[in-house]
């Protein structure tokens, strides 16, 4: 299996022994050793994989690197994050996915109207199984724990994933900046309920609503 290590917190490196990456298409920056590189459709699923991702607005252009050597990834000097699965299921939102293990199956799912308040349509990316992804974020990202007794608020423009077995519950009429008089435009805010982390970038993303 693929390794995967930071190089600083800007730069992803992954050892590969003749297995392969799945990784954001022209985010390598530099490698060592022998590799082989494949474009892949509709980010790694194939044609239906394609099509879904045409009709969900979910957008996410993938290569595959494969060989013996180093292979070095970063895009646009982002923080880069490393998330373990063992079995489970990572949301993420297709443009903060740097990397995932080959072995890790992408694909997309329905989150609700979360989706809508960011402009990105309905759906976010899935990764799923037992591997090793890298998630990028503007600035350093913090790591929220949810539990039953303490379900967590999001603003939708800093949301980059989740893990765990969390409902989301969007909210409109209020956010953030609300509280302090600086809100403007239609306002959203994401509630996590359940048991999961939530990955949050201190920096905000332009939302359906204006920034949020």
């Amino acid at each position: 299996m693929a390794q995967f290590r930071l190089q600083g917190s800007k730069v992803l490196a992954v050892d590969l022994t003749g297995d392969a990456v799945k990784a954001k298409n022209g985010s390598m920056v530099a490698y060592e050793g022998d590799m082989t590189f494949k474009k892949m459709s509709g980010g790694g699923d194939g044609l239906r994989g394609m099509v879904t991702r045409r009709l969900t607005g979910e957008q996410m252009e993938v290569m595959e690197v494969k060989g013996h050597g180093t292979c070095y990834f970063a895009d646009r000097a982002t923080e880069i994050n490393l998330v373990s699965l063992r079995g489970e299921t990572l949301y993420v939102e297709a443009s903060n996915l740097l990397a995932a293990d080959s072995s890790l199956r992408t694909g997309t799912t329905f989150t609700g109207l979360r989706g809508a308040s960011q402009g990105n349509g309905l759906f976010t990316t899935t990764v799923e199984g037992s591997g090793q992804a890298a998630i990028m974020s503007d600035g350093t990202a913090i790591v929220l724990r949810v539990t039953p007794s303490t379900p967590l608020q999001v603003d939708p423009g800093a949301y980059i994933a989740h893990t765990g077995k969390l409902k989301q519950h969007f909210q409109s009429g209020v956010n953030f900046r609300t509280f302090i008089g600086e809100g403007s435009g239609e306002a959203f805010q994401i509630r996590f309920e359940g048991e999961g982390l939530v990955y949050v970038q201190p920096s905000e993303r332009t939302t359906f609503g204006g920034d949020v």
